[in-house]
């Protein structure tokens, strides 16, 4: 069986982040606070692909936005099942 090598594309997830909000109305502001972060910057550096949100603060998103988590991430790699 072949190894599965799979990828979560940082700038490629902080651009569907950012058409998600765009498409929910959401500001970066309206998620700062229903995350209850103090500045903005975590958000800002998903949306530039700097960095991914930690599983809490994924989960979180994910619910503000009504998808999956899957959905948020955009995944490389190959797949096989077992």
């Amino acid at each position: 069986m072949e190894p599965m090598y799979v990828s979560i594309h940082q700038v490629e997830t902080g651009n569907r982040i950012r058409e998600l909000l765009e498409k929910s109305g959401y500001s970066v502001r309206d998620i700062q606070i229903a995350m209850g972060f103090e500045n903005p910057q975590s958000i800002y550096k998903w949306l530039s692909g700097k960095s991914l949100p930690s599983l809490d603060n994924l989960l979180i998103l994910s619910r503000i936005l009504h998808i999956s988590m899957e959905e948020i991430l955009v995944i490389g790699g190959d797949f096989f099942v077992l």
